[in-house]
């Protein structure tokens, strides 16, 4: 899943400092999992716009609605009415969602209010961490399950490096040497072989670095 964290509130009274009609927008997918843009983040986040203005002295109306995604048409259309009616939208979406509203609401200031961290997974309540970097050709069945380009700290597709010690990573000791981890997947599989077999040159032209990226479904057009 997408995980976000939310913005500092400083940095967002700053970004919504000269509006006096608010509508925060939160979203029903992955930043609700990682408890940053969901329907408890959004009535937390509102509240404390309501208390800070009022401290100020300013009259700011402040409002609240989800949608179940905000990168997709068939849930952010409804929105419009909500949108036109405010002066701002703050929204508790991913940077995908954040950049969608603004697309389809160009009128519309659209604000972020979190920061779009990574893909990755729960390990537990509270605790997400890293695993795919959208590089777009993934050679996972090559390294046992276990991705190079978002586990190594160096992206490396012939590891490891020469400088991880005791299976750490030598930019972070607190980190796992994304290769030993990978080494120790592939014996586990009685694949150990396979490590010898040096990885050919990543057409790192698929990767974000080639620009905005697209996939099309054959038959959708």
């Amino acid at each position: 899943m997408i995980v976000a964290r939310q913005k500092p509130l400083e940095e967002i009274l700053e970004s919504v400092k000269d509006y006096d009609k608010i509508l925060v927008a939160g979203c029903n997918e992955c930043v609700t999992v990682c408890e940053a843009g969901g329907q408890k983040e959004v009535g937390l986040l509102a509240s404390a716009l309501r208390l800070y203005f009022l401290s100020q002295g300013r009259r700011v109306r402040v409002s609240e609605v989800m949608a179940e995604r905000q990168c997709e048409d068939e849930f952010v259309l409804p929105l419009e009415e909500a949108v036109r009616s405010h002066d701002a939208v703050l929204s508790l979406a991913c940077g995908a969602g954040v950049q969608f509203l603004a697309e389809r609401f160009m009128g519309a200031p659209i604000l972020p209010g979190v920061d779009t961290v990574f893909m990755g997974v729960t390990e537990e309540r509270g605790v997400w961490s890293e695993r795919c970097q959208g590089c777009g050709q993934c050679v996972l069945a090559s390294t046992g399950g276990i991705c190079p380009v978002a586990r190594c700290s160096k992206r490396m597709l012939n590891g490891p490096c020469g400088g991880s010690t005791g299976g750490r990573c030598e930019i972070n000791k607190d980190i796992d040497c994304g290769w030993q981890l990978i080494v120790d997947r592939l014996k586990n599989l009685g694949r150990l072989d396979e490590y010898e077999i040096v990885a050919p040159i990543k057409d790192w032209s698929s990767e974000r670095s080639g620009g905005p990226r697209k996939v099309l479904i054959k038959g959708w057009e």
